[in-house]
């Protein structure tokens, strides 16, 4: 494998994990009544974040979890659960509650307001709902693969991260006109779905955490997606 065909590979898993385009729903969810240029640093902020963490596992690995002595499979299982919390909220609508509630706590400043509401973003939207234990495992199995390239392998794969960031960026700056096209009715009934769908992702999750964690106790047919193997 060539270091062009390796920054494709590696883009393109990255790319459909994280899915910044299907996750615009999420973020319009949560910046709810969030003028158009705080939404945009909020954006920005997400985007570097998801930058700085996957570079940061793209070099740790599993050293930093075995650390700690967490596993994946736990990792997983965790993820799960806060994504469903974050469904269940999302089909009782009370995540755009929660975020008029934080618009109504009087900052102290426009930049405080933005920093409030990307600290409250971080969990459950930042992770493990964009960086999730598949992106994470992801990462750290590319790391592996490019040390065959050397140093020219930590280039290019950081460069691909950096290149799943700005997409992020670019789709949730689009957010505005997404917004507009589905209207407010339109963008409630997506949510709502969408947190149906994102409870039985965290129930997937969840089960395949537990089929790892207990050697295959579950069935792999449980874990699998209809018509996956």
């Amino acid at each position: 494998m060539s270091p062009a065909e390796f920054a494709v590979n590696f883009f393109v898993a990255l790319f459909a994990l994280i899915d910044p385009v299907g996750n615009v729903p999420f973020f319009a969810a949560g910046t709810a009544g969030v003028a158009t240029r705080d939404r945009a640093q909020i954006a920005l902020y997400i985007s570097l974040f998801v930058l700085g963490f996957l570079t940061f596992f793209y070099f740790t690995g599993l050293s930093l979890l075995a650390f700690f002595g967490i596993s994946l499979s736990a990792f997983r299982i965790a993820g799960g659960v806060i994504l469903f919390v974050l469904g269940l909220d999302m089909v009782r609508d009370d995540l755009s509650t929660k975020s008029a509630e934080v618009a109504e706590a009087p900052p102290k400043s426009r930049r405080e307001a933005v920093t409030r509401r990307f600290e409250r973003m971080i969990v459950p939207f930042a992770m493990p709902l964009l960086i999730g234990p598949g992106a994470i495992s992801t990462v750290i199995i590319y790391a592996s693969q490019a040390r065959a390239f050397g140093l020219m392998g930590a280039g290019v794969g950081v460069g691909v991260i950096a290149a799943v960031a700005l997409s992020t960026l670019l789709s949730f700056l689009a957010t505005p006109v997404i917004t507009r096209i589905l209207g407010r009715i339109g963008l409630t009934i997506v949510v709502r779905v969408l947190g149906l769908i994102l409870c039985a992702m965290a129930v997937q999750f969840i089960l395949a955490g537990l089929s790892e964690a207990t050697h295959g106790l579950i069935r792999s047919s449980g874990i699998a997606a209809p018509g996956r193997p």
